[in-house]
């Protein structure tokens, strides 16, 4: 049905331990994919199910991109001071700063964005739909479902929560918190962060700092 690589293999691409991936893997009849899933669904059962813990404890962390052009610092959250030593909790902060780095995302919750930024934005979206001649007959309740789909694609790409994670496309950084949640045990709660790069804001020659993030991303996930 499966065998021990299967298992190395799924513990590779999770994180989970030996025995719970072996678990995932007798569960989905060997399908790999499948484990995944089962592996991802507990990460959020065990998230659920310690949201009402208090995470009071944690680290703050950093990340320079080389040459200084930007830095991000980050404060995430965990129960105890003993998993906030931990290399994994520690991995997983370092994580999600190359990712605030990366993705340049501007706030981090969908409920933190403000209602006056959505309204502008649906009014954006308006104006571009009705500049469309293919949109005029469409009804209003299509118009609608168009602009919420639009929406959700700001919050996904502005929303560090919301976000596809740059080191794997498959999963969100909420799923890399739940499956970090599941593996470690603990509630996890990534607070806040800020997010400079050099001379934002000032008139300069046109560089794209965000796209040398991402390049250097990809060449820590391919070692």
């Amino acid at each position: 049905m499966f065998t021990s690589k299967d298992v190395m293999d799924l513990r590779a691409r999770t994180g989970v331990g030996m025995m719970d991936c072996k678990k995932a893997l007798e569960a989905s009849d060997g399908d790999m994919e499948k484990a995944v899933e089962i592996l991802r669904e507990k990460g959020m059962a065990a998230s659920a199910k310690r949201a009402g813990k208090i995470a009071s404890q944690g680290i703050v962390d950093s990340y320079i991109h080389m040459g200084g052009k930007i830095g991000v610092m980050l404060e995430v959250n965990c129960e105890t001071d003993f998993v906030a030593r931990s290399d994994s909790f520690k991995e997983l902060a370092h994580n999600i700063c190359m990712q605030i780095a990366a993705a340049k995302p501007e706030y981090l919750r969908v409920e933190d964005v403000p209602a006056d930024v959505i309204a502008k934005e649906k009014e954006i979206l308006m104006a571009q739909i009705a500049q469309d001649p293919a949109n005029s007959k469409k009804p209003a309740n299509i118009i609608e479902k168009m602009v919420e789909g639009r929406i959700k694609k700001f919050y996904k790409e502005n929303c560090l929560m919301e976000q596809v994670y740059v080191k794997d496309n498959e999963k969100t950084i909420t799923q890399l918190v739940n499956e970090a949640v599941g593996q470690i045990g603990e509630k996890i709660s990534v607070r806040r962060f800020v997010r400079y790069e050099m001379g934002e804001g000032l008139q300069k020659k046109e560089e794209n700092f965000a796209a040398e993030v991402m390049e250097q991303v990809n060449k820590l996930a391919n070692k």
